[in-house]
């Protein structure tokens, strides 16, 4: 009996889990014209969903913002995992004084919501110049993504035996070749996990892009993309979705691309 349940629940599961996809395709593909919120689940009629695309890009200026998305969304988290496995290396294996401190204070700062310090940011950012550049943003992004980063490292090198370490200096490598030389390549999977996890929450941000940009060429690509709901002249509904499943693209074809490499991250590293 459990042979049959059990599929049948899944099953069931996976068909909740796909109902917004469905809705999502299904009036993203449906042309603008014909579009009744009435029958958002009546099947595809026309399908219009590639010039639906091309006119979300067009008006939302997607052009302008995939730049900078790729530019925030690769080097703030390559430059947040390194600074994170920094942190786990020197609490762990230089087992640095007061080292539970440290972590505490890095990865403290996540306990506050992102928008109790929106105001304060917005603030700072008007007075040092950083507001509306692409170095502000970079820097907020990589601020961000550092205490995850160090939570999951520290927790990684926690389980390298500390004796590798003692070996190393033994045999006379500096800290910093051990650092990059053994350590680094120990945690490849785990750092690659996180730099995904990162890449993909800096690519579909949308508070911190609104808050600290506003120029096409600075601004990421999800605020851009919301240019598409103005009060006044917003498009049509069809047209919004289809340029939401037209950004999430990327991200999709990342996971399906790094998927076995995620799922050994998601371990921290250990098949």
């Amino acid at each position: 009996m459990s042979r049959v349940i059990r599929p049948g629940f899944l099953t069931l599961l996976g068909l909740i889990w796909l109902a917004p996809v469905y809705l999502l395709v299904a009036n993203a593909s449906k042309p603008a014209e014909l579009y009744d919120p009435a029958r958002v689940w009546a099947p595809l009629s026309d399908f219009a969903l590639v010039d639906n695309m091309r006119d979300a890009w067009q008006k939302a200026q997607l052009g302008d913002s995939i730049p900078s998305s790729l530019l925030y969304s690769t080097t703030a988290p390559l430059t947040a995992v390194v600074l994170g496995a920094a942190i786990g290396f020197a609490i762990v294996a230089l087992r640095l004084r007061h080292g539970f401190l440290w972590f505490v204070f890095t990865f403290g700062s996540t306990i506050f919501p992102l928008q109790m310090i929106l105001m304060p940011l917005f603030i700072g950012y008007a007075n040092t110049g950083l507001y509306d550049t692409r170095t502000g943003m970079y820097l907020v992004y990589t601020a961000i993504s550092v205490p995850f980063a160090a939570f999951l490292m520290r927790n990684f090198f926690t389980g390298v035996s500390y004796s590798v370490f003692e070996a190393a200096v033994i045999d006379g490598a500096s800290t910093w070749r051990i650092f990059w030389r053994i350590y680094l390549p120990l945690a490849k999977s785990a750092l690659s996990a996180i730099f995904i996890l990162q890449a993909t929450f800096i690519w579909n941000d949308l508070l911190l892009g609104l808050t600290l940009s506003q120029s096409d060429d600075v601004r990421p690509i999800m605020p851009a993309l919301t240019s598409l709901q103005s009060t006044y002249g917003g498009s049509a509904l069809p047209t919004v979705l289809a340029g939401g499943l037209l950004v999430s693209l990327p991200t999709v074809a990342l996971f399906l691309a790094t998927q076995r490499l995620f799922a050994r991250g998601l371990a921290l590293g250990q098949s």
